[in-house]
């Protein structure tokens, strides 16, 4: 089968963790001991969020007295593809020997004229009293919005068109190679009116970019691989129940939050219903499971998993 599984940003730093470097490179190898054994009998792309270590870059780069103005998103976005690419390369040759490995910087395709940029809603950074957003808004030209009792920058989110070195990962994949690619979405890029790529100060979800490169990469299965065994019906009431198989259209009868599961079920409900394929989101270490359709919360077009085909 061809997998495609996208890493959960606790994959990398769990809840409480410190950004620090070897706490991100331990847990990246608990995560790689989860994942060789589908690596090992599947073809296997893995995506991972990035949400974390671009707050920190960022956060470092605002301060950096060196700096006439910090470094743009797309750059910052690079900058933590190659460091936690870096450590999921180095993980994945120590726990495949001789298998091939590689890690991409890639970059996605979104609209130039996406809702998305006049609308900018995604959260990122620290954040401010009111009084230092505004100040930071008019000297970098950022866009600030109230968060709870505080103040953020907000980026657009615009949707993924379309990862840019598609090609080249399918080429490596039908190879044998292990593909880490994708990571936090891509680096978002439009075409120009000359029709070269340029970077945009955006973010993209993650999950969305990993459903649309699973669709186009013609995978068997995509996975949402975080740290809850399934999605839950009603969660944090007394009504509260597991879904382990069920259909895209039954999910979106459910009310997910935006901020969290939302996004997820979005993007395994779409996956499904645009190519008739397995997708699932699930516990990390119980990736294997998940495939054998013994855990997580399975999604497929009739709710039965696996075919016979699969076994």
């Amino acid at each position: 089968m061809r997998v495609v599984v996208a890493l959960g940003g606790n994959a990398l730093m769990r809840r409480g963790d410190k950004p620090d470097a070897d706490i991100q490179r331990a847990n990246v190898m608990t995560a790689v001991k989860s994942l060789a054994p589908l690596a090992e009998r599947h073809e296997l792309i893995i995506t991972h969020g990035n949400g974390p270590q671009v707050g920190v870059l960022a956060l470092e780069s605002i301060n950096d007295p060196n700096l006439s103005r910090p470094y743009p998103l797309d750059t910052i976005g690079a900058e933590t593809q190659g460091m936690i690419g870096y450590w999921m390369l180095q993980a994945l040759q120590n726990a495949l020997p001789g298998r091939q490995v590689i890690s991409m910087i890639n970059q996605t395709l979104v609209s130039a004229v996406d809702p998305a940029f006049a609308d900018p809603t995604k959260f990122v950074g620290q954040v401010y009293t009111r009084d230092e957003a505004e100040k930071l808004a008019q000297e970098y030209g950022w866009t600030v919005k109230p968060d709870g009792e505080h103040w953020r920058r907000v980026v657009p989110s615009p949707m993924p068109q379309r990862v840019i070195e598609t090609r080249l990962i399918r080429t490596m994949v039908r190879n044998g190679t292990v593909v880490v690619c994708a990571g936090g979405g891509g680096i978002p890029v439009v075409r120009n009116d000359v029709g070269q790529l340029e970077g945009v100060e955006a973010v993209i979800d993650k999950d969305m970019t990993a459903s649309m490169l699973a669709e186009t990469l013609e995978a068997d299965a995509f996975l949402i691989l975080t740290d809850v065994p399934r999605v839950m019906r009603h969660f944090g009431t007394p009504r509260q129940e597991e879904i382990k198989h069920t259909t895209p259209w039954e999910l979106r009868d459910e009310d997910f939050p935006a901020g969290s599961m939302g996004p997820k079920v979005e993007a395994v409900a779409g996956y499904v219903e645009r190519t008739g394929d397995m997708a699932a989101i699930g516990r990390l270490d119980q990736c294997v499971q998940i495939l054998e359709g013994t855990a997580g919360t399975i999604v497929t077009p009739n709710a039965t998993w696996p075919l016979a085909s699969t076994l």
